[in-house]
């Protein structure tokens, strides 16, 4: 199945200063193969609870949504503590949902900051305690829903042409903050 995944839409989250409250862009990019076709674009909440049905919507909505094989977020929370429901979002859009990572992540400061500081953290906790653990492949760590940890690899290494994050991610990276900061900045 990996390899014939080749239409993905990649999704990251625009910067934002520590003291925004809001909404935070999203930047999708739609690749058929290694050749961007399009860019997506939405808001979610700052810590909020609606990422999401915002991808979802997002995707759903474009004239992409017919052709798409994969959505890739990069990390499993979007705007700070905007927790992605993996499960939910695979049900909802009928595609494989991989999350990727340069690294594994602190899930005990992960779980501390979501049930002493962030409102609803508990079922935000619970939500990436669902999506399962995070998993070493092609030099990245993934979470995924709807497709094998054999098929994330093979996608992971034919899209990670500069580096090791697949190119619908680093593109989703940099349109974001430089459509947010004016220009791209920090490594993708």
């Amino acid at each position: 199945m990996g390899t014939r995944l080749s239409h993905v839409i990649g999704v990251d989250d625009a910067p934002f200063s520590r003291d925004h409250r809001g909404d935070v862009a999203i930047v999708g990019t739609v690749f058929a193969g290694s050749r961007l076709e399009g860019v997506l674009s939405a808001r979610v909440r700052r810590d909020g609870r609606n990422a999401t049905q915002a991808i979802a919507a997002m995707i759903s909505s474009s004239r992409f949504a017919t052709h798409a094989q994969l959505v890739m977020l990069q990390g499993i929370a979007l705007a700070g503590f905007n927790v992605v429901d993996l499960q939910g979002l695979h049900a909802a859009l009928a595609l494989p949902v991989l999350v990727v990572a340069r690294r594994a992540p602190d899930l005990e400061a992960i779980r501390e900051a979501l049930l002493t500081r962030v409102p609803g953290g508990a079922r935000k906790w619970t939500l990436i305690e669902q999506a399962g653990p995070m998993e070493p492949t092609a030099g990245v760590f993934v979470q995924r829903a709807g497709l094998s940890l054999t098929d994330a690899e093979h996608v992971v290494k034919r899209l990670a042409v500069h580096g090791k994050l697949p190119e619908p991610l680093r593109m989703a990276h940099l349109i974001a903050g430089g459509v947010t900061l004016g220009e791209s900045t920090r490594r993708a």
